[in-house]
Formats: C-alpha cells, sequence, structure tokens
C-alpha cells in the first residue's frame, strides 16, 4: 500500500523519504526527520541522555567482554514498581516487548484500539494472529469506550498515554477491559511524562487485581536512550516466563541492562517527574499558540509530549512546514486518521514559538493560493 507517494523514494525498512510509504503500520517520525530540520516529529525529549547517564553508559563498556546479565536490572525495575523481580522482563526497547507478545500468545482475535502506535498491529499480523481494529472518534476526542471491544478478544492492545492522540484515558476505563481468559497490553511508553504517571496501571501487577495485565514500558523518551533499545514489561510471574522463551538470548545489551537500573532509582524517577510536571506548562503555552491558527484543531486534553492537531489540507501544510525547515508527523498512517492530521512534538518555549508562528505563516500562505 503506498499513501500521498507524489514525492520522494521508499527504503527498504518500510520507512521513506519525503512522502512515500510502503507500509503505513511500519511508518514512524523518524522517517520525517532531516539534517538541517527543526525535529517536530520524533517524541524523544533530549538531543543526547543526561551527564550523569552518559557517564553511567561510558562506565560500561568496559564489561563488553562479558555476556549481559538481566538480574541487577531486574532488580532494579521491581523495585521501582514495588513487584517482585519475577514480574520483570527487560525488554530490547517497548518495541521487543510486543513482538515477545506476537510470538509466545497465540490469541483467537487480538482487538488493538486505534490510532495507536502501529507497531503492535504489525507484529501481531505478521505472526499471523487475526486483528481487530476498535478505532475511536475523533468527535469525542479519541475517548475509550471499552463497550466497544468485541466480547470475544482474547487479547486487547491499547496505549495510555495514547500516541497520537496525547489522551490518557482514566485506569479504572481501561481496568474493565480485563477479564479472565483475557491478555490485556498496556502501552505506557510515555506514562513518565505525565506527572506522578497518573492513571497508570503498574501497580496492578503487584497487587495482582487485574487478570491477563501486560504493561509495556520504554526508556527511550524520557532519557534520549532511542540508539541504545530499552524498555521493560511488567506482568504475572508465569506471564514473563511464558515471554522471555520467546526472547533471543542477550538480547538486551550491557549498556542497556545498565541504563535501566540506573533510571530506575529514585533519584532518576524524581528528576523524570520533575521533567514531567514542567512539560505541563510548557505544552499548554504551544497549544494555547498553535490554537491560534486559523482553521487548526487540537484533540483536547493532550497529557503527554506531542500534540495531535487537524488542519486543513493537512498534506500541503507538513510540505510546507518541511520546506520552512521543521519536521512533523504524518497522521495518516495511523489507522482512523487522514492526511489532515499531524502530531506535533512540544519542545522548548522557543522552539515551540517557532514552529506556531511558522504554523500560521504556511497555512496563511496556502490559504491565499498562488
Amino acid at each position: 500500500m503506498t499513501l500521498a507517494a507524489d514525492r520522494g523514494h521508499a527504503t527498504t525498512d518500510g520507512h521513506a523519504t519525503r512522502d512515500t510509504v510502503v507500509d503505513p503500520l511500519r511508518f514512524h517520525g523518524d522517517a520525517e526527520v532531516a539534517p538541517g530540520l527543526i525535529d517536530a516529529a520524533v517524541n524523544v525529549r533530549l538531543a543526547a541522555p543526561p551527564a550523569w547517564l552518559h557517564a553511567v553508559l561510558a562506565a560500561s563498556l568496559d564489561d563488553l567482554g562479558r555476556y549481559p546479565d538481566a538480574a541487577r536490572a531486574r532488580a532494579a525495575v521491581a523495585r521501582r514498581h514495588r513487584c517482585d523481580a519475577s514480574e520483570v522482563l527487560v525488554t530490547a526497547g517497548a518495541a521487543e516487548a510486543f513482538v515477545l507478545v506476537a510470538r509466545a500468545l497465540r490469541p483467537r482475535l487480538a482487538a488493538v484500539i486505534h490510532p495507536s502506535f502501529t507497531e503492535p498491529e504489525a507484529v501481531l499480523r505478521a505472526a499471523g494472529h487475526p486483528v481487530e481494529r476498535v478505532t475511536l472518534d475523533a468527535a469525542t476526542g479519541f475517548v475509550l469506550d471499552p463497550a466497544r471491544v468485541p466480547p470475544e478478544a482474547d487479547l486487547v492492545v491499547l496505549g495510555n498515554p495514547t500516541n497520537p492522540t496525547s489522551v490518557l484515558h482514566p485506569a479504572a476505563t481501561i481496568a474493565a477491559l480485563a477479564r479472565p481468559g483475557r491478555v490485556l497490553v498496556v502501552d505506557e511508553a510515555f506514562a513518565d511524562v505525565v506527572p506522578g504517571e497518573r492513571e497508570s496501571l503498574a501497580a496492578s501487577v503487584a497487587a495482582g487485581d487485574l487478570p491477563g495485565l501486560i504493561v509495556v514500558r520504554s526508556l527511550t523518551k524520557t532519557w534520549a536512550l532511542a540508539g541504545l533499545r530499552v524498555g521493560y514489561l511488567l506482568a504475572d510471574a508465569s506471564t514473563v516466563g511464558l515471554l522471555a522463551t520467546a526472547q533471543p538470548a542477550w538480547s538486551v545489551s550491557t549498556p542497556a541492562l545498565v541504563a535501566a537500573e540506573a533510571c530506575c532509582t529514585p533519584a532518576a524517577v524524581a528528576e523524570a517527574d520533575r521533567a514531567a510536571a514542567d512539560l505541563v506548562g510548557i505544552r499548554n503555552r504551544f497549544a494555547e499558540r498553535l490554537a491560534l491558527v486559523p482553521g487548526l484543531r487540537l484533540v483536547p486534553n493532550p497529557a503527554a509530549s506531542f500534540l495531535l492537531v487537524q488542519v486543513p489540507g493537512g498534506a500541503a501544510v507538513r510540505l510546507a512546514l518541511r520546506e520552512a525547515g521543521i519536521a512533523v508527523r504524518r497522521g495518516d498512517t495511523f489507522p482512523g486518521l487522514g492526511p489532515d492530521w499531524l502530531r506535533v512534538t512540544v519542545r522548548d518555549d522557543e522552539v515551540n514559538q517557532q514552529v506556531a508562528r511558522t504554523f500560521a505563516d504556511v497555512t496563511r500562505r496556502l490559504r491565499a493560493g498562488p
């Protein structure tokens, strides 16, 4: 399937340059970025890890002669979430966690709630599992309605807060999807950008009060570790054991394991929460500026480090923004969205002002015509 194939050429991994998309489910924001562009497309908070984390990673290189041992990282994650280490599996980013689910489980019907991160559906389909899409409505602000999920679905996947909508669903609403005989996978890759991680279901793993729950976390967004690939999942011990059988030996490198341990310390968690608190004001100011752009509509009540906007002629706006030096994430590769939807990353106030100003200039010029 090809979308808007008017410019550029496809790459062999399903990503694209410019406007050609080979597989919409495998298209991600990094394909929008190029040297010289302001990156408002990728949802990684920093350009590089903070100095203290950089030092930890550099020190870990002395241990590269030994095979990785995940024990310390699993223990650190367990302490961070007050669960047992047997309920933790460290993964090569959140993406590997979804692959393990697809490899280890045999669902009769998987329901994936959209618009959302597309990798879960992509790997489920690649593994041959039947998938039904549950597409939330823009008219309701992409609010989750558990009644729309097929009762026969024995695997349900959703994000919280959701990429790309930035919607934070109430934990109680998500919990209503859990039931005996069903696996409920909650992608919490952006949970740590929410102050206090409110609405997270991570604590329910330790409590054991939701059957079939798997919580997937990423450490790449807050700590600028996208190139290192590090995340983890939380689930009951038997589920972790099953998923571990599908994981290649030593799939998580020693530096990644060291990073997981370091980013789960109380000091690191507190630093992430301070950044999340700062984000609220920055995001609100950015949203207010974008709301002044004629014709532009924002998804209300954003909770993550990005905003989803709808603007008439969105495909042309995105290309014009690119020509003006700004990369934003196209929305039409997300099921349930079309070319008028764009995802915009929240940066610092100065960059956000520039992005909002360019949005206004571009839309004004396009409305005026040639």
